[in-house]
């Protein structure tokens, strides 16, 4: 899972271009949770080094890569490596990391199963519609012998890789912001996170299977 590790971004005319009386404010866009709750946390010690931390909080994933590249922002802190690759090879964004932060696993959670082993015929699971995360939703779940992918398949795969589906498993490709809500609906759904816990949901406790470190 070292991959996935959640990095500190900026852009490459980071301190170049703000205003001398802002060069000791740091504005960082971050998702709610955990990104945004740790930054806060660590607030409090940097405005005792001189340094004003003002944290923006964003739900969506399309939006702090095109915040910081407009300069809106001075840094983002929600997104893994191969995310922000794939979103400056799409978008052309001239940004890039600053620092690896923690880990976040992608996890498979469900209201109506207990195990991946009942999941019925026919069933439905909602995955990540972003690149790279749809991937890792598809690849966690052929680890569990759900699905198989394609030999060869790269971090930009989508359900169209899938070449083997013994339960005729119907995949609902939604806005990670949204998957927590889709549980009622959805026999299981593969939710990062960082939005799992804004929805009251414990990765090692109601995860019906986890990413592992060497994923």
């Amino acid at each position: 899972m070292r991959k996935w590790i959640l990095v500190l971004v900026f852009a490459f005319a980071f301190g170049c271009t703000k205003k001398e009386e802002d060069k000791n404010t740091l504005k960082v866009a971050a998702t709610p949770i955990p990104q945004a709750q740790m930054l806060k946390f660590v607030a409090p010690s940097l405005k005792d080094l001189g340094f004003d931390l003002k944290v923006v909080v964003v739900d969506d994933y399309n939006i702090p890569n095109r915040a910081l590249s407009e300069k809106e922002v001075d840094a983002n802190f929600f997104q893994h490596i191969p995310f922000m690759d794939e979103q400056i090879k799409q978008f052309g964004y001239k940004i890039q990391c600053y620092a690896r932060i923690h880990l976040e696993p992608m996890a498979i959670y469900s209201k109506k199963i207990k195990s991946l082993k009942d999941l019925p015929i026919g069933g439905t699971i909602a995955v990540p519609n972003d690149p790279t995360n749809e991937y890792r939703a598809l690849a966690l779940l052929e680890k569990e012998g759900i699905i198989q992918l394609r030999p060869g398949v790269t971090l930009q795969a989508t359900k169209a890789d899938i070449v083997s589906n013994p339960k005729k498993i119907n995949f609902r490709e939604i806005d990670a912001a949204m998957l927590p809500r889709t549980l009622r609906d959805v026999d299981a759904a593969a939710i990062p996170t960082n939005y799992a816990l804004q929805a009251g949901l414990n990765p090692s406790k109601d995860a019906l299977a986890i990413e592992s470190d060497d994923s």
